[in-house]
């Protein structure tokens, strides 16, 4: 009985110091703070835009800043902070956003281009096949008029073939004009032949 109540009071002795030990460890360690990441500054520095609403004139500077250049050196920012009174972070965020939207009003602009071409094109298009139409329609009234043409020109032939015929059987018929002595472009000079008592008249010698 003696031994139990002595290992008791070893084991509660022994506990509380364990006890004891703990609760000193624990008040003891110190507590970690959380980093803050790069998204916190953003975020705290849009809070700060938001509470503090800039002016009209540090509005002006900003945009005329923007137009000359879209994008900040460091050196550039700190020094545009200084002249408007802003804190640099603010500037940063600024021209983020500000290039945000000059980003998305170059897209608007290009796909307004875009679908003006798109649409230019549609009807560029229509008219053109309109006019092939119209081409192809004025091509079948012109084969149309030369089948025409084709056709009569042949009704003609077959009917003045006849007086054609009979003309050429009257020209076979009838001899052919020879000229005045009776050949075609040719003329000869009349024979003497018989006529020679003449030429012996003449130089028959002349006596007194």
């Amino acid at each position: 009985m003696n031994n139990d109540n002595q290992m008791l009071h070893i084991s509660q002795y022994y506990s509380g110091i364990y006890t004891q030990q703990l609760t000193q460890q624990g008040e003891g360690k110190p507590k970690r703070r959380r980093k803050k990441n790069k998204g916190d500054d953003v975020n705290g520095a849009m809070m700060m835009m938001r509470k503090r609403k800039l002016s009209d004139e540090q509005v002006n500077l900003l945009e005329q800043s923007f137009g000359h250049e879209h994008k900040l050196e460091s050196e550039r920012k700190d020094k545009l902070a200084s002249e408007l009174g802003l804190d640099p972070r603010q500037v940063t965020v600024w021209f983020q956003n500000r290039r945000a939207r000059w980003k998305s009003k170059k897209l608007e602009e290009e796909y307004s281009k875009l679908k003006n071409e798109h649409e230019t094109n549609i009807v560029d298009k229509c008219r053109l096949e309109n006019e092939v139409l119209k081409l192809k329609e004025q091509m079948c009234e012109a084969e149309k008029e030369i089948q025409r043409l084709l056709m009569e020109r042949s009704d003609g032939v077959s009917i003045n073939s006849p007086t054609t015929s009979s003309l050429s059987m009257e020209a076979a018929m009838d001899p052919p004009f020879l000229g005045e002595f009776g050949f075609d472009n040719s003329f000869y000079g009349p024979s003497h032949e018989g006529l020679e008592w003449v030429n012996n008249l003449y130089n028959m010698p002349y006596h007194m």
